[in-house]
């Protein structure tokens, strides 16, 4: 779908002689250029699944321009925002396809190139702010998903208020969603634990919640409730706090979800409970992480396709979040600004899950080692350039084995 006439006619909508005396429209406008390049390899051992291929190997370049507008003065201020999308083919081939860089066509072969440009009207009175067009929400039941070469998008319209202090309210409808490797919109649909149920679609996915900070900002609570219409309803309430004890700071991050079909039920009955938990404790450049996570019921955990979720144990390569999967993290992470070399950050995590009800008659299990290098380099001519190293290693005895790399370089222009 080609957004273009709409950002045409939004901007039009607002005159040179009203954009001149609505002085905080243009003032406080800002844009943005920011380029990606990513190139990602997976390869498949032990392949387990109707999907045969061994090797998904891409390597592609994108763009993404992002304005953001001022408000015109008033009780309530008038805004447009826009988000142009861009992403070129580099390298590919049929038999390397379905890295989720680039969209495929029918005949296998991974487009050219695809793009997208939509807007966002928004509105704003006192600390209250309603958005329509393309949001991008980042919410427990319905987590931003930003792990490819562009960003997905979803169609709708939202609403947020922080008119109480320490509390935040937000509530929403999205109509349909833009994949990270499409350039038109779609219908949603849902994925159970790690696998896709591309079958049943759905018309809308709703949501309602709140994030309330007390404590002096070292505590916050978290209630949300999202549906995925016709195929599930899921609800959250999570924990997270801090507190500094001597040269320590130590936090907690808990949450629990609970889903059960919606509707008209398209996938079936759906019955899950998830715990997770994840406790932290940093000093100067050390972070040391260690993370338990529980799946619950009779169903793998529900999401909206093809989002990561907030579970603390969730990596981008496997999701440990399978029927009656338990499973535990431990992680250490540096940062080299403690020695001097500000930019650099290193991450090493392990996660091991047992008790998987795979409905074969044996109990499944797996396990998942990451490494991760990131620089960003802080001044010069080339700061704002990052680069990011990722390794994976993760095995199965239920479903394919992986190894995985990922090289990802950005660099954002500030237009003004």
């Amino acid at each position: 779908m080609n957004h273009t006439p709409c950002v045409v006619l939004g901007l039009t909508l607002l005159s040179p002689s009203l954009l001149a005396a609505e002085g905080g429209f243009l003032e406080d406008a800002k844009a943005s250029l920011g380029a990606r390049n990513y190139y990602f390899s997976r390869d498949y051992g032990d392949i387990v699944g109707a999907n045969r291929q061994s090797r998904a190997e891409e390597w592609a370049q994108g763009f993404i321009l992002d304005f953001k507008s001022g408000y015109t003065p008033g009780t309530v201020g008038f805004g447009v925002d826009a988000l142009g999308l861009l992403g070129i083919r580099l390298d590919s081939s049929p038999d390397r396809v379905n890295t989720g860089l680039l969209p495929v066509h029918g005949d296998g072969r991974a487009a050219a190139e695809y793009s997208r440009l939509a807007p966002t009207f928004k509105a704003r009175w006192s600390k209250s702010e309603l958005r329509l067009g393309e949001l991008q929400p980042n919410l427990p039941v319905l987590t931003f998903s930003d792990i490819r070469l562009l960003p997905p998008t979803y169609q709708g319209i939202s609403l947020s208020s922080a008119e109480l202090e320490g509390l935040t309210v937000q509530a929403g409808h999205l109509s349909s969603t833009h994949l990270r490797n499409e350039g038109g919109d779609d219908r949603m649909s849902a994925m159970l634990g790690h696998v896709p149920m591309r079958q049943a679609q759905s018309d809308a996915f709703d949501y309602v919640g709140g994030d309330y900070g007390f404590n002096a900002g070292q505590s916050s609570v978290s209630l949300w409730y999202g549906q995925l219409q016709d195929i599930y309803r899921q609800g959250f309430v999570g924990l997270k706090h801090s507190k500094p004890v001597g040269d320590w700071v130590l936090s907690a991050n808990l949450g629990y979800f609970s889903a059960r079909e919606a509707g008209d039920a398209r996938l079936g009955r759906i019955d899950n409970q998830a715990f997770f938990s994840l406790l932290t404790a940093r000093r100067g450049g050390h972070g040391f992480h260690v993370g338990y996570q529980g799946i619950y019921g009779d169903s793998p955990f529900p999401r909206v396709f093809a989002n990561i979720s907030p579970l603390g144990n969730e990596v981008p390569t496997y999701e440990f979040a399978y029927t009656d999967e338990r499973s535990w993290q431990l992680r250490y992470d540096y940062n080299f600004a403690a020695q001097g070399i500000p930019g650099l950050t290193a991450t090493v995590r392990y996660i091991s899950g047992d008790n998987v009800d795979t409905g074969q008659g044996f109990e499944g299990r797996d396990r998942e080692r990451d490494i991760d290098l990131g620089y960003a380099v802080q001044s010069g001519v080339l700061k704002g350039l990052g680069i990011r190293v990722r390794n994976a290693m993760a095995r199965s005895n239920y479903r394919s084995d992986i190894d995985e790399n990922r090289l990802i370089l950005v660099y954002t222009w500030q237009l003004f």
